[in-house]
């Protein structure tokens, strides 16, 4: 496998690891929302908790965007483009993951110990995250000299692994963010929202299985249809399967935001307004930007 192939594929695989703890984490922001203890916080935590939640989501877009622009823009052939690309986006990624998780440290600790412990546990473990993610990547990064990278057209096998690979970027997250989903509609708290809130949280959890079923699909084709064999024709309908699945988690992901933050501030309209930026940030970074560049690149 040529070295630039080879490292595409490591970037996709970095970013699977990423992205599951990121999505559970999302699942826990939208099931902490309905525990029996949320209703004691103060006004304070159940902001911060908002404004987690939001900055999850932010590290989802993110994470994903590589799949949607190498699937979009480069058709599945692997480009040092794309290769940059992961490596920023996984880069921003972790700034918000590393500031949520202190948020969340600092709502639940603080809740059960002090307000003094959560801060410092919060600040502490967002400060350790940072240090640890980006101080010894960034001494890396200045003393290496990059090599370059020769571009060749990538083999089938290559491209149809990598959409495969894909896939699974986005499964498991969804995977558990669905379980999570399906395991409120039978809390008490589920009980007491909104008939708007209880309809959009079904249509979410709707979008979410849509989601599963659809990144589930090509290797169900790949097995079943195809005897495991790579076809042009087979990459061509895994590639759009994975993109397809983007639209209804985008929307499933927003849902869950406007339930939780409505619930959380007491206040549908800011529910709204957060929901809306999310399925926008989303649309924009996984459909609305990588098509605008592929007609750029094709222009």
């Amino acid at each position: 496998m040529p070295a630039l192939d080879a490292r595409v594929k490591t970037a996709l695989d970095e970013t699977r690891l990423l992205i599951l703890g990121a999505q559970i984490l999302f699942g826990f922001h939208l099931n902490g929302a309905f525990q029996n203890g949320f209703g004691e916080l103060d006004a304070v935590s159940r902001r911060l908790h908002a404004t987690a939640f939001f900055l999850m989501a932010i590290t989802i877009g993110l994470l994903i965007a590589p799949s949607m622009q190498h699937r979009i823009v480069e058709r599945g052939q692997a480009s040092r483009r794309i290769l940059g690309v992961a490596t920023v986006s996984a880069g921003m990624a972790l700034i918000p993951f590393a500031l949520s998780l202190g948020i969340d440290l600092f709502v639940v600790i603080g809740h059960r110990f002090g307000a003094g412990l959560g801060v410092t546990a919060g600040a502490s473990f967002s400060v350790l995250a940072l240090v640890l993610w980006f101080g010894t990547a960034w001494r890396r990064q200045t003393s290496q000299v990059e090599r370059p990278m020769k571009e060749a057209p990538t083999s089938l096998d290559v491209r149809v692994e990598q959409m495969l690979t894909e896939a699974r970027v986005m499964l498991p997250g969804a995977q558990a963010l669905l379980g999570f989903q399906l395991a409120i509609l039978l809390t008490q708290g589920f009980e007491g929202l909104s008939e708007i809130s209880k309809i959009v949280h079904t249509f979410a959890l709707c979008c979410v299985a849509l989601t599963v079923i659809l990144l589930m699909t090509p290797a169900s084709i790949h097995r079943i249809g195809y005897g495991g064999e790579n076809t042009e024709r087979f990459l061509r309908v895994g590639s759009r399967l994975v993109i397809a699945a983007a639209i209804p988690l985008a929307a499933g992901i927003a849902g869950d935001i406007y339930v939780a933050v409505s619930k959380a501030l007491n206040w549908p309209q800011a529910g709204t307004l957060v929901a809306i930026a999310t399925a926008a940030l989303l649309a924009g970074m996984w459909i609305i930007y990588p098509f605008w560049l592929r007609r750029t690149q094709s222009g």
